[in-house]
């Protein structure tokens, strides 16, 4: 709730920290069986708006994701299935979650590129950011978030 009044403040200078993390809970967590998506996405929807209204729309990056992928089907084969190749732990590597990537300067309907990003690469694009050292070797392999903003403008619906 900390993020949220931070968010909406009306004052000139942005007072978030330079890195914070926003997990819903409870009933706008977007979670089955308990919740909705409607409620989760109408909490996301709010805070976004409150953000885009504060000092802090023109310093921040939104990364939302996920920490699974609700659909039982994607069209891309997660790499390293029936191997050892790409990426991945002892559970390998999944299907595809959802990301949205919001902030300024970024071009409207882009393509970032076709490497690999798992969530691991948030916290690689933190450490690339404020020049700290990776936390394990699983951060220091992946690719971080920068690319979004090397991204090319696409036009019309192409799928990756």
């Amino acid at each position: 709730q900390a993020f949220i009044s931070l968010a909406k403040s009306s004052e000139k200078t942005c007072k978030l920290n330079a890195v914070s993390f926003v997990k819903p809970v409870g009933l706008e967590n977007e979670h089955p069986g308990y919740t909705s998506e409607s409620r989760g996405s109408g909490h996301l929807v709010d805070l976004l708006t409150d953000l885009q209204g504060s000092a802090c729309r023109k310093d921040t990056m939104v990364v939302v994701t996920y920490d699974e992928f609700g659909g039982q089907w994607d069209h891309v084969t997660p790499p390293g299935q029936g191997g050892v190749a790409g990426p991945h732990d002892q559970w390998g590597p999944g299907t595809r979650i959802p990301t949205l990537i919001i902030a300024p300067g970024l071009p409207g309907n882009f393509v970032v590129d076709s490497a690999q990003h798992d969530t691991t690469s948030i916290l690689a694009t933190i450490e690339h950011r404020f020049g700290l050292n990776a936390l394990s070797t699983r951060d220091a392999s992946v690719n971080d978030l920068s690319t979004v903003y090397r991204a090319r403008q696409v036009h019309g619906g192409g799928r990756d």
